[in-house]
């Protein structure tokens, strides 16, 4: 007989490095060059020192509700409780459709990169693999996800921390470089110095810096499976906070000093020259490597999250109840086969259908981890207010955001700038457009067909203090 309940089998351990593994990915190791470009030294370094703010604000108020009310629905269920139904409804299909659309976008990369050590095998072969090698860790238990997120970050990790000790080495001439001395501070002074194109450029290209911290989220959603959400929430938001600093500011510093930021726009990935110029042997293939497995990485936790979004939308009759069932592994097969059938639909689109087709797709889910991001430190102030009116003391809450209100407040003031910011450059027009059009969807379709038939009552928020401390 099948369980209606997801098992607490994830370790501290692997709530901090999915929280971690969420952050570091492939726009780190491939975007930083265009972001250096067009903002130059100082303002690339400024752009991650606040967008990293940003991200540890997010981090507070989610914590506080993790803690408070661990959910696998996360900050779905959240929304449902304390901003309203309809709104949870189109967070958690929003969140679901962009992770449907990453997957498949990642899965096809993932093949195309595998071509370089491979130039005559079929894309269709790297494909298959990857696809039944992520469907078999999602399927096989949450734990086995947990393990290979934890080792798959672990490499990323590693990455980072060699280049930053090389990199610093060959800044300082402590190390020698290929055809070039040692640079010291001398690009971060030349061409026009640390913001060669103001500060404007520098809030154009936060939008991409907002983007690339987004996955943190994810370790939301992971605290209804940790076995112990009181301590490892907590910690995985200090972790995640500190080498965030440690890994983005200062690699990008390093790497701000290492490549004139004139000629950062010209090379596809930033970690492939500071290796190269180093004298890292191989150092294309490493790089070539370690991008896929953050490629993979991606994809592994987006079916992941995206399959225990769509079974929290099922335990809340949003939609089809089949997907709310659990084996007796603890995982929501049936959520999970249908996610990935969707993703497989999606990957034949990319790869079949007029590229226009997918990159609409695309676009419209692209908001979709914004869209989520505004509605944490929302659910947060509300829950707070309501935790307080009902008479719940901070001190019991097991985890509290610091500075309340300010801190939600700022979150969200935050993120809904850079959501209108969409509005004014050409290029990212098309997301809000596409973005705005799947949201009107979503609440079109929840007030026409789900309104009159869901049972409100398991939006119930009253004595929520008392909810809190179970």
């Amino acid at each position: 007989m099948e369980e209606q309940q997801l098992k607490r089998s994830l370790k501290p351990r692997h709530i901090s490095m999915i929280a971690l593994g969420g952050v570091i990915g492939t726009g780190f190791f491939l975007g930083t060059s265009q972001i250096i470009h067009q903002a130059g030294p100082g303002g690339a370094i400024l752009s991650f020192t606040v967008g990293g703010l940003v991200m540890f604000l997010i981090m507070l108020c989610l914590g506080e509700l993790a803690v408070a009310m661990p959910v696998s629905g996360s900050f779905q269920r959240y929304a449902s409780m304390f901003i309203g139904p309809a709104t949870g409804f189109m967070v958690g299909i929003m969140y679901w459709l962009n992770w449907v659309a990453t997957i498949s976008l990642d899965i096809t990369s993932m093949s195309e990169l595998m071509k370089r050590w491979f130039p005559h095998s079929s894309s269709w072969i790297w494909i298959i693999t990857f696809s039944v090698l992520i469907f078999i860790i999602n399927a096989l238990s949450t734990r086995s996800y947990g393990e290979s997120e934890f080792w798959l970050a672990g490499i990323k990790v590693v990455t980072i921390v060699l280049f930053i000790i090389l990199g610093g080495a060959a800044l300082f001439g402590l190390i020698s470089m290929k055809d070039q001395s040692a640079p010291m501070f001398s690009n971060y002074m030349n061409h026009g110095g640390l913001f060669p194109n103001g500060l404007s450029a520098v809030f154009l290209t936060m939008i991409a810096v907002n983007f690339s911290f987004q996955g943190t989220e994810i370790v939301g959603i992971a605290a209804g499976e940790s076995d112990q959400p009181e301590k490892s929430i907590p910690r995985a938001i200090r972790q995640t906070a500190w080498r965030t600093v440690l890994f983005f500011v200062l690699g990008i510093t390093i790497l701000a000093g290492l490549i004139p930021w004139t000629e950062a726009g010209k090379v596809e990935s930033p970690f492939v020259v500071v290796f190269d110029k180093i004298g890292i042997p191989y150092a294309a293939d490493i790089m070539n490597f370690v991008i896929i497995t953050a490629l993979f990485s991606a994809a592994n936790s987006g079916l992941y999250s995206s399959t225990r979004m769509i079974w929290s939308l099922a335990q809340e009759k949003l939609v089809s109840p089949r997907l709310g069932k659990v084996n007796q592994r603890g995982v929501p097969f049936t959520a999970l086969a249908f996610t990935f059938a969707i993703s497989i639909l999606g990957l034949l689109t990319n790869l079949v259908s007029p590229e226009k087709a997918f990159a609409w797709l695309l676009n419209a889910a692209a908001l979709a981890a914004l869209v989520g991001w505004i509605s944490i430190p929302l659910s947060q102030f509300f829950f707070r207010k309501q935790y307080l009116s009902e008479g719940g003391k901070i001190e019991e809450l097991k985890f509290h955001t610091p500075f309340y209100p300010v801190v939600p407040i700022l979150a969200f003031g935050f993120n809904f700038i850079v959501l209108i910011s969409l509005i004014f450059i050409p290029e990212q027009q098309p997301v809000f457009i596409g973005g705005s059009i799947a949201i009107v969807l979503c609440y079109l379709y929840y007030f026409i067909f789900i309104r009159k038939r869901i049972d409100r009552s398991v939006y119930n928020s009253k004595n929520i203090h008392k909810k809190a401390h179970r």
